[in-house]
Formats: C-alpha cells, sequence, structure tokens
C-alpha cells in the first residue's frame, strides 16, 4: 500500500515536469512563429495548448484521490497542495503561448514585431523557455540553490521588459498604434511567462525546505 502511495505521488511530480517541457517548447515554437511570421506553426502551439490542460486535470484527479484515499500529512501534504499551484502556473504558461502564437496569427502574413524590435523579442522568447528549462529541472532535482538562481537569472526578462517600453516611447517609433500594442503584449506575454517559471522555482524551495525563500530562516512559512 505505501509502494502505491508514493508511486501516486511520484506521479504527480513526473506529470509537472512534462507540463514544464511542454509549455517551454511551446513558448519556443511561438516566437519562432512570431519572428518569422509563420501561420502553421502559430496554429500547431494553439491547438496543442489541448495536452497542457489535459495534463492539468489528470494531475488534479491525481491529487485528488491521494488526498481521499491516503490523508496525507505533514511534508506529503504539502507536496500534494504545492504540486495544484504549480500545475496551475504551468497551464498559464501554456496559455500564454498561446497568446504569443495568437499575436502571429493575427498579423499574418505580416510581420507582427518590426525589424528593429526583433532581437529584443527574440531574446525575450529565447530567455522564456532556457527559464522553464530551469524550471522543469529544479522539479527533477530539488536542487534549492539553482531554483533561488533562477529568480536571479529572471532580471534580465525585466531589463528587456523595459527596453521594449523605452523603444516604444522613443520619439522616432514611426510603426503605428496597432504595432505598438502589439509588441506591448507579447512583452507581457513573455514578462508573465518568466514570473510563472519563477513561480514554479520557488515553490520547490518551499517543498524543500518548510519556508518560502523570501523568508527569513526561521520564521513561520506564509500562507500561499
Amino acid at each position: 500500500m505505501r509502494e502505491a502511495y508514493h508511486e501516486e505521488l511520484a506521479s504527480i511530480g513526473v506529470s509537472l515536469v512534462e507540463m514544464a517541457h511542454l509549455v517551454g517548447s511551446a513558448m519556443g515554437r511561438s516566437t519562432g512563429a512570431l519572428i518569422d511570421a509563420d501561420l502553421q506553426l502559430a496554429e500547431n502551439v494553439i491547438s496543442g495548448h489541448d495536452k497542457v490542460e489535459d495534463l492539468q486535470r489528470d494531475l488534479e484527479e491525481k491529487a485528488i484521490m491521494v488526498l481521499a484515499r491516503q490523508q496525507p500529512v505533514a511534508t506529503d501534504l504539502r507536496v500534494v497542495v504545492t504540486s495544484l499551484r504549480m500545475s496551475a502556473d504551468l497551464e498559464r504558461c501554456g496559455v500564454l503561448a498561446q497568446h504569443v502564437a495568437t499575436v502571429a496569427r493575427r498579423r499574418y502574413p505580416e510581420q507582427a514585431v518590426p525589424r528593429d524590435l526583433r532581437r529584443t523579442v527574440l531574446e525575450m522568447g529565447q530567455l522564456a523557455q532556457r527559464l522553464m528549462a530551469q524550471a522543469a529541472e529544479v522539479l527533477i532535482t530539488h536542487d534549492v540553490d539553482a531554483a533561488l538562481q533562477l529568480e536571479k537569472d529572471d532580471d534580465r526578462m525585466d531589463q528587456l521588459h523595459r527596453a521594449i517600453f523605452q523603444h516604444l516611447l522613443d520619439d522616432r517609433w514611426d510603426h503605428g498604434v496597432e504595432t505598438a500594442v502589439d509588441v506591448t503584449l507579447v512583452g507581457r506575454y513573455y514578462e508573465r511567462f518568466a514570473d510563472h517559471a519563477v513561480s514554479v522555482a520557488r515553490r520547490v524551495v518551499y517543498l524543500v525546505t518548510g519556508e518560502h525563500p523570501d523568508e527569513p530562516a526561521g520564521d513561520p512559512p506564509a500562507a500561499d
């Protein structure tokens, strides 16, 4: 019985890792669709989100069954509850990748991102994918130091996000309001995707230590 219980808990972790890989890949492909005005790639990302939603529903069902059958306490209870929260973060990342792909589809056959911002947007997309890959690795290893490093690595995304706004506010901007709206939205989608990746990593820290990473050692963990 206990072996089956631990297998159920492990299965929840495997689902989280699979979700992280799927949404990271989706954001990478969305970026390609955006930069290259690739309609087929955008459509693939949009339709492919069903797989992420299926995984989240499956994970929720597993978690509910564990709670009902096993009535876990202490660390195991923390694993189940925190996993549910992480799955919500990851599902939202999949939606954000969809949003990027939708911008690409809406502007096809034109490119939504003007040439002078493509390098910045491409870096944001690549960074978002890399941060999610790091989050997936942290889910596997439970490496607290790596989880905390991910939050530091997210600083670059914030810099890129600010750079987009600076570019939009420059008097030399001549791409029109519609393009400005597209670029603003895309920048926000990448920034939020990165925030959710950081959130997953922070929750892993909580799983391992029982404390949220922004709290002094010894203080009781605050409610999520």
